[in-house]
């Protein structure tokens, strides 16, 4: 009589194999895509031929088009800061104590002949090669509005009227060094998701910065993108009649500009001209206009919060528009 095979050692049977699900691919995504656009190629083309469409369409290409070169230009000077530039420089350029760094950092931002999509990944470069946050915020404030480009742009909108060109300074240099002083004070680490590149780790120089340079164009270009669809969501649904009759307050004029500069989301080398075209708000209304914008719009916010983490932006953002409001009604009747 022949003994059974032992259950303790007998291999248990094999599972079947499990059967893959099919899940479409980027081209079977952009294969349908098609399919239907050419299926529905006839309203799709009387939509576009619609004028609040054509607006839309409009503000949207230029808020890329202006800022899609001087976002490239940051991020290529993100990659450099990151891979090329040894942490040691930076705590030698910058002072030791985060109060002096911040008016320091603030004035460095005259270096950087770019608008607000450059500065953000930058100012996340530095954190990453260690510069205190507070600095780095207060660079990020200050770069796109004191920079040459962007005042010899506010000199050429406003022909005799040199002192908008220093308010604009001024006011700028001062809101960001409060915001970065503030930050010091009051911010928390659990509020900034601090960026990292780990998976550069390693590698060597070049192919590290080819890899920083692909990842934040793709990071921040996606939220540079949305950004600027709400920018001109915005310029479509804002009737401009509307800005009229807030004109004649003055106190509300000044938010009301502010809040046009965070909505309309235009690019800080441009934005003098749409400055001077209203003319039925008063210098420093608009001198809000100059130092908000900037500083925080849809699109900066968008990268803010792609780049830093959204619990930050959320925080970052109001404060930054508050303070930038307070340092322009308390500044323009003074300087202009």
């Amino acid at each position: 009589m022949t003994a059974g095979p032992d259950p303790a050692t007998s291999a248990p049977p094999e599972a079947p194999p499990e059967r893959k699900r099919w899940r479409p691919g980027s081209v079977e995504v952009l294969a349908a895509l098609l399919v239907l656009v050419v299926l529905l190629r006839g309203p799709i083309a009387r939509s576009l031929a619609t004028p609040a469409l054509q607006t839309w369409l409009t503000v949207f290409v230029s808020v890329l088009t202006q800022a899609i070169p001087f976002l490239v230009f940051g991020v290529v000077l993100s990659a450099v800061i990151a891979v090329f530039v040894p942490p040691s420089f930076f705590a030698k350029a910058l002072p030791r104590h985060p109060a002096l760094a911040v008016p320091t950092a603030s004035v460095a931002g005259v270096v950087l002949p770019g608008c607000e999509c450059a500065s953000v990944p930058v100012a996340g470069a530095l954190v990453r090669r260690g510069v205190t946050p507070a600095a780095a915020f207060a660079f990020l404030l200050a770069s796109p509005a004191v920079n040459p480009v962007v005042l010899v742009s506010t000199a050429v909108a406003f022909p005799g009227q040199p002192r908008m060109v220093l308010a604009r300074a001024v006011a700028s240099l001062v809101t960001a060094c409060v915001m970065g002083w503030l930050w010091q004070a009051f911010g928390k680490g659990s509020w900034l998701r601090m960026p990292s590149r780990a998976h550069l780790d390693g590698m060597a120089k070049w192919p590290a910065f080819w890899a920083s340079v692909r990842h934040d164009v793709l990071h921040a270009g996606g939220f540079l993108v949305v950004g600027a669809a709400c920018a001109a969501v915005i310029a479509v649904v804002v009737p401009k009649s509307w800005l009229e009759h807030v004109a004649s307050n003055p106190a509300l004029a000044i938010v009301v500009l502010g809040l046009l500069a965070v909505l309309l989301s235009i690019c800080s080398e441009a934005d003098a001209f749409v400055a001077a075209s209203l003319t039925q708000f008063s210098l420093t209304a608009r001198l809000a206009f100059l130092v908000v914008g900037p500083m925080i719009d849809l699109k900066l916010f968008a990268m803010q919060a792609g780049i830093f983490g959204r619990r930050f932006a959320m925080r970052f953002a109001p404060a930054t528009f508050v303070v930038a409001i307070l340092v322009s009604a308390a500044l323009g009747p003074v300087l202009l």
